[in-house]
């Protein structure tokens, strides 16, 4: 099939590689020219494990092209998604004006049946604003289709290639049958295309999200509490997640959720709610507690240094979100340092992907190792914020040759606490018994 896909972010740039490896024609499109031309040299412009792969054999095929042209994507395709940003303005809503935007200049370019596919995560009722914006110019026929995307960073080349479901709002039967042709070869194992109404499936996102974000706060306010009274949280986990009702994904605890769905999806289903009348109060404390647990390690830290931060060094592992990506948006890891400058600290920081884009964003106001043992030299305490593998079995000799205390604040859990006693480490982290350092 032809494909145009508007927007080469994340969301667009996987979905239309993805596309492109069952044997589609796929044509993205970009406003930003310097950016065109250096995917149709062949670079990445995202870090995304295993997509570089798939990235340049499409290319070297010519099932993967690139440009800055609209019309001619429309003109090429049959099926036009529209991958373009949703940010979220102050109030928390979605901002569509990419969307409708783009929407608006399809209308005047159509000269035969397309299908328009919302790709973006998209506020209920969004399908309808699109429709109505093509129609407004609109001398054709045409669909417009709702098909959140469910692509979990570090993930997304599996995620779309072997989707647990595949989520599909559409009204048109004939859009319907173009929509099980495209997307047959990604369920041949036997999981689902979930046909339904649009707006259904624009919800379908925004719930599953503020979903798991949910199942991730319950368990830093269930860690919270186990520092209270001694209970460790490691233990709780695995005894609620053999509970098959419960299961085992997004309980572990940490110092917060980030990125560029969680956040913003429980934002907007909030702020959707408040539309039509409704308080989502769960998410209201989602919302409220997450953004705590972002900065809870603080007052640790300040209390192990006296009660101040001032000229203390500060060394910080991991910068983005999460692991496998160089995604920065709403990373704890960018609170804690804004939080660690106004007290004072110098922080040297070390992320495997995420370094260039901190550095585009608050520029040297940190530093920024080569390596991971680099950011201790001379460190007062380590600071762990990202869980990479790379950070998982340390050198803890070398760690301790290099840093000045040996102190570590473990956002995100990695070590024993036990291990760390044993070697003489004061570590602190979420939710678990803390031990005194061996004599």
């Amino acid at each position: 099939m032809n494909i145009a896909v508007v927007g080469t972010g994340y969301v667009g740039l996987v979905s239309g590689t993805c596309l492109a490896e069952t044997g589609n024609h796929v044509l993205c499109v970009d406003i930003d020219q310097t950016k065109v031309e250096r995917m149709q040299g062949g670079e990445v412009p995202i870090y995304e494990p295993n997509l570089d792969k798939l990235f340049l054999r499409n290319i070297e095929a010519g099932r993967l092209e690139f440009t800055t042209d609209l019309k001619a994507a429309v003109d090429h395709a049959d099926i036009i998604f529209l991958a373009l940003p949703t940010p979220p303005d102050e109030d928390g809503s979605a901002d569509l004006s990419y969307v409708l935007g783009v929407a608006d200049q399809l209308g005047n370019m159509m000269t035969s049946y397309k299908v328009v596919v919302d790709k973006s995560t998209v506020p209920v009722g969004t399908a309808d604003k699109v429709k109505a914006a093509i129609s407004a110019n609109a001398s054709v026929e045409f669909d417009v289709v709702a098909n959140p995307e469910f692509l979990r960073e570090g993930f997304a080349v599996d995620d779309f290639l072997k989707p647990d479901r595949i989520v599909v709002g559409c009204s048109g039967q004939r859009a319907k049958e173009l929509m099980e042709e495209l997307y047959k070869p990604y369920v041949r194992q036997g999981n689902p295309i979930l046909f339904m109404d649009e707006r259904s499936a624009e919800l379908t996102k925004y719930a599953a999200n503020s979903f798991l974000a949910t199942k991730i706060t319950f368990m830093n306010e269930v860690a919270n509490f186990c520092e209270k009274v001694g209970a460790d949280v490691d233990m709780i986990r695995m005894g609620m997640g053999t509970d098959n009702r419960i299961g085992h994904r997004f309980l572990f605890s940490g110092i917060g959720y980030g990125g560029s769905c969680f956040p913003k999806d429980v934002k907007a289903l909030h702020k959707s709610g408040k539309e039509v009348g409704l308080n989502f109060q769960i998410l209201d404390s989602v919302m409220s507690v997450n953004d705590a647990q972002k900065t809870i390690f603080l007052q640790p830290m300040k209390a192990h240094f006296g009660g101040s931060l001032q000229g203390i060094k500060v060394a910080m592992w991991g910068l983005s979100f999460k692991p496998e990506t160089d995604d920065i948006r709403e990373a704890p890891s960018l609170y804690m340092i804004d939080k660690l400058l106004a007290e004072g600290a110098e922080v040297v920081a070390f992320d495997p992907e995420a370094m260039p884009n901190v550095q585009g964003r608050i520029g040297d106001s940190i530093q920024y190792a080569q390596q991971a043992l680099d950011a201790l030299d001379g460190a007062d305490c380590l600071l762990i914020c990202t869980e990479w593998a790379v950070f998982r079995n340390p050198d803890f000799a070398a760690m301790e040759a290099r840093i000045k205390s040996k102190v570590i604040f473990d956002g995100r859990n990695l070590y024993s606490n036990a291990k760390m006693a044993r070697a003489g480490w004061t570590y602190r982290s979420i939710g678990r018994p803390s031990l005194q350092p061996a004599s």
